[in-house]
């Protein structure tokens, strides 16, 4: 009986102290890499950002137009290199940078900021800037409730893809 009473002593204190584990994120965090081939091991670029959903709401809503927006949620969209690329005839080097947008009515642009461990764009600095490249803004009939970003490689040519909501615009860049 003494047995079964100090087991039960021991184990109630672990039972009550239980763990406080957050809850799900509304945004999850993903990854887009190039070569998309899994069985490639040696990447070009990986790209991770976190995934905001519509829940309802138009992309306007969420995203200002003609202001520096972190190009996903929570963190910066980080993008690290881990060859060197070009992009808009301007080299960029192996490195872990982060990725930035200005959403504009027709276009967007697309920038390449060397700081690093950014949450959101509040702490955004332009003299970062490695690149800014604009691009024209698509609109899509398909709407897609989480922001996406994926690579391709049609014809040789790789290009990185962004879409939500109706919205989709595409960075076009080499591999050195």
């Amino acid at each position: 009986m003494k047995k079964y009473i100090l087991t039960i002593l021991l184990i109630v204190p672990f039972l009550l102290q239980s763990q406080n584990f957050r809850g799900l994120d509304k945004s999850p965090m993903d990854q887009a890499k190039f070569p998309l081939s899994n069985r490639v091991t040696e990447k070009v670029a990986v790209i991770t950002y976190s995934r905001p959903q519509l829940n309802n709401r138009s992309f306007k809503d969420i995203v200002p137009l003609d202001k520096v927006w972190r190009t996903g949620a929570n963190e910066a969209t980080e993008i690290r290199l881990y060859s060197d690329i070009i992009i808009d005839d301007k080299n960029i080097s192996a490195g872990t940078y982060t990725l930035f947008t200005i959403p504009e009515e027709n276009q967007v642009t697309v920038i390449i900021n060397s700081a690093t461990n950014i949450w959101g764009a509040y702490s955004y600095k332009s003299e970062k800037d490695v690149i800014r490249v604009k691009v024209p803004l698509v609109k899509s009939d398909e709407s897609l409730e989480a922001l996406s970003i994926t690579f391709s490689n049609e014809n040789e040519q790789p290009k990185i893809h962004f879409g939500w909501e109706y919205m989709r615009f595409e960075l076009p860049f080499d591999v050195l």
